[in-house]
């Protein structure tokens, strides 16, 4: 599965910096989380803001891939291990909080229409999107997740295909969480957002990093 979140990498250093003299005091250090479904217990989960990501990948003039990051996702999960066909999330974004490589680029995002026209992508006070589950079908460690995407005041139905990565104690909340990551790919021009088509591409490929940490 491909990573656009790279920026995550120099927060989880700082973390990680802070955390490994007290792992390597105890001999060879080890991550708190593992990819082991048995770790999971059935409640409710609410996202991690700090350390859940949303990546986007568009195609700019048919050159090359150009990447962005949605942050602070907030929302919940609610799973038992025994009918993971069950499970059931509902997770937002603040589309307000979007990175990019260009300062400029950031801004056009979120600036106003020219003369009081539509914006060319989300305006400068875009409400958050919205995903939020209509069924899951597990397999192993890999579910298939549809639900319904609301995104520039447009829902559409998307379907997301996520994979288990790990679960354990949180050691600074000591929260027990669990991590999923998922993938799909969406057409803007669905959700109102067409500018610029087809030099940079309608077809947007979406890279979700969630942890859930237990309510």
């Amino acid at each position: 599965m491909k990573r656009h979140i790279i920026p995550a990498l120099a927060l989880a250093a700082v973390g990680l910096t802070a955390f490994a003299p007290a792992l390597t005091a105890q001999g060879a250090p080890q991550v708190p989380g593992a990819k082991d479904p048995a770790r999971v217990t059935a409640g409710s989960y609410a996202a991690d803001p700090n350390h859940s990501l949303i990546g986007w990948e568009v195609n700019h003039f048919g050159f090359n891939d150009y990447y962005g990051l949605f942050g602070d996702v907030a929302g919940n999960l609610t799973i038992d291990p025994a009918n993971p066909n069950a499970a059931k999330v509902d997770v937002t974004i603040p589309v307000t909080n979007v990175t990019t490589a260009s300062k400029g680029l950031t801004d056009h995002l979120l600036r106003p229409g020219k003369d009081g026209g539509k914006p060319d992508f989300f305006g400068p006070a875009p409400a958050p999107a919205r995903f939020v589950s209509t069924s899951v079908k597990a397999d192993g460690m890999k579910a298939t997740i549809t639900g319904d995407l609301t995104l520039n005041g447009i829902t559409k139905p998307v379907t997301f295909e996520a994979e288990f990565t790990g679960a354990g104690n949180n050691p600074f909340s000591k929260k027990a969480t669990i991590g999923f990551e998922a993938e799909t790919e969406i057409k803007r021009s669905d959700f109102g957002i067409d500018a610029y088509i087809p030099f940079v591409s309608d077809e947007v490929e979406l890279d979700i990093s969630v942890a859930f940490e237990k309510q």
